[in-house]
């Protein structure tokens, strides 16, 4: 009956404590959310909606993650880590439009060819995505493999 006690008390500590972190995760992104807003607000009353695809972004970005923390060490955590590094990709080609963003501000039409850009972040995301997957791959190796003590 001590031990039992024991152990929901250990699992209580473990989730309190993935929690936290999770909590301090998601404080730190969104102030860095805070952070680069401020920059952007000048620039979001000419490009319409890009206010909005930032907040999309950040929000479902920190949902992920605080799931993802809070599942650590299980598989679902890595799927997570899988899933997120999949939105990002998908956000990035979805909100760049392939790669050309055009606007017009007074009777001037901008057009601005950011495939370059897209490229690099898309790449540097496709490096998260298999990272993720390895990182899946090892989570399941070392939970099959028997332990040697």
């Amino acid at each position: 009956m001590v031990e039992a006690d024991k152990s929901v008390k250990d699992r209580l500590r473990g989730i309190t404590g993935r929690a936290l972190k999770a909590t301090v995760k998601a404080l730190i992104f969104y102030a860095i959310y805070l952070a680069i807003s401020t920059f952007l607000t000048p620039v979001s009353g000419v490009i319409p909606g890009l206010q909005q695809i930032i907040e999309t972004f950040v929000m479902v970005y920190i949902f992920l993650v605080v799931v993802g923390e809070i599942l650590s060490g299980t598989i679902f955590q890595q799927l997570f880590n899988v899933a997120r590094a999949l939105f990002v990709v998908v956000y990035l080609l979805f909100s760049l439009k392939g790669g050309t963003v055009s606007t017009t501000f007074q009777n001037v039409k901008l057009t601005l060819d950011l495939s370059l850009f897209l490229m690099a972040a898309s790449l540097l995301s496709l490096l998260g995505l298999a990272k993720s997957m390895f990182q899946a791959v090892n989570f399941l190796s070392e939970k099959a493999e028997p332990s040697r003590i």
